[in-house]
């Protein structure tokens, strides 16, 4: 029996077949421990945006650990790393000047931000502003907060309420956020949180004007805008460093991670604007919240690197020519029987959804016999997001393989 328990996983199927295992990582590439070399659909999970295997961000997290690994960021304490990564993740932010807190990785930095949200409007002397609002098939992570604020009913199933004052509203109705207000009323609502591209559960791509109506509103009603950049943020969008820059958001809160140190080491950041990081900033007034690894020196020494790459190789414009890439290659699979629509086209991530969502786990399996890695989202979309380094050839490679797998 396996003493490994797998997140989102039957332990009774893995238990019974084996688990896959991956050796080592090259590139767009990933190899199992009998050295069969798989074409990585997925970048991980959602994380590996410069590739695998990358020895500079290895040698660079190495010199800092030999130095000192880690010690906090609590109080004034803090390491050289950290402050640069902070400084340089400010000098790229949607919003010019934000701060920046470090987390531990996407479901900390969800909950970092939630609980900002409702003490920023305590310290504002409007206590009564505490209900966070969500979106139908959002994913927001698997903390107290973020797995009530996520669409995903069977993420919810057999815990009960977890934390109150959670709303969920369409995923892609600006309308359904306005009614919501108007029912509740603006006084009582401290955050709407928001997927530029909702990722795992699914990959649904926001309708045209979504993203500037919702936004629009929640300015309207003084309302927190977190724009839930787990996924979109360091390049994934395409072209742009973020979502929220390449669709002028401005987000009040931004949460980070993933693509942060391509999954390297782990590592999240919360993006706090300005206005919302004054009354904290001014003396006085403690946020008492913060992890022991957030901000960790090498960590921060891995992201330094990381972004350095992105920059260095044009990663943001390769994420773009993905955009493009997969958008036309991927679009002959529509026409599959077993395949009810390929949803793509906007960043460097796409979803084949199945007919029959239940052919899901299967089909990941079949797919492996044809030398890809990949893995369903949602119910039944099987989602692609390579590295950035992946070649146009190579997605062809991979468009190869899901038809062959898909028979």
């Amino acid at each position: 029996m396996n003493a490994l328990w797998h997140g989102f996983a039957d332990m009774g199927a893995v238990d019974r077949d084996g688990a896959f295992v991956i050796a080592r990582g090259e590139g767009a590439y990933v190899f199992d421990t009998a050295g069969k070399r798989y074409l990585d659909a997925t970048a991980g999970l959602w994380f590996a945006n410069v590739g695998h295997g990358r020895g500079e961000i290895a040698d660079a997290t190495a010199a800092q650990l030999r130095t000192i690994a880690h010690y906090s960021n609590f109080g004034d304490l803090t390491e050289a790393p950290t402050q640069e990564l902070a400084e340089k993740l400010s000098s790229i932010a949607p919003v010019p000047g934000s701060k920046i807190f470090f987390t531990s990785g996407g479901s900390d930095s969800v909950e970092t931000a939630a609980k900002l949200a409702r003490r920023y409007w305590h310290e504002q002397g409007r206590a009564d502003k505490k209900i966070l609002v969500g979106r139908r098939f959002a994913y927001h992570g698997m903390h107290y907060a973020s797995t009530s604020l996520g669409g995903l009913t069977p993420n919810k199933e057999g815990y009960g309420v977890l934390v109150e004052d959670t709303r969920t509203v369409e995923w892609n109705d600006a309308k359904s956020l306005l009614a919501l207000i108007e029912e509740i009323g603006a006084e009582r609502i401290a955050a709407f949180f928001c997927e530029p591209i909702i990722g795992a559960g699914g990959v649904y791509l926001p309708p045209e004007g979504y993203l500037a109506e919702v936004r629009q509103i929640c300015r309207d009603h003084d309302i927190l805008f977190v724009a839930d950049e787990v996924v979109t943020g360091f390049g994934r969008i395409g072209g742009s460093w973020f979502a929220s820059t390449r669709f002028d958001l401005r987000p009040d809160l931004m949460t980070t991670a993933k693509g942060l140190t391509s999954g390297y080491l782990p590592m999240g950041a919360v993006f706090i604007a300005p206005h919302l990081a004054e009354p904290f900033y001014a003396g006085g007034t403690w946020f008492r919240h913060g992890y022991t690894y957030g901000g960790h020196a090498g960590a921060a020494a891995a992201a330094l690197a990381n972004l350095a790459i992105v920059e260095r190789e044009g990663l943001l414009e390769e994420a773009a020519r993905l955009e493009t890439t997969l958008h036309v290659a991927l679009a002959p699979l529509a026409e599959h029987p077993r395949v009810a629509e390929v949803r793509s086209g906007l960043g460097a991530v796409a979803a084949v959804q199945l007919v029959d969502p239940s052919e899901g786990p299967a089909l990941v399996k079949t797919l492996r016999e044809h030398g890809i890695s990949g893995r369903a989202a949602g119910a039944g979309a099987m989602q692609i997001s390579p590295s950035f380094v992946m070649t146009d050839a190579q997605v062809a490679d991979l468009v190869a393989g899901f038809a062959s797998a898909l028979g």
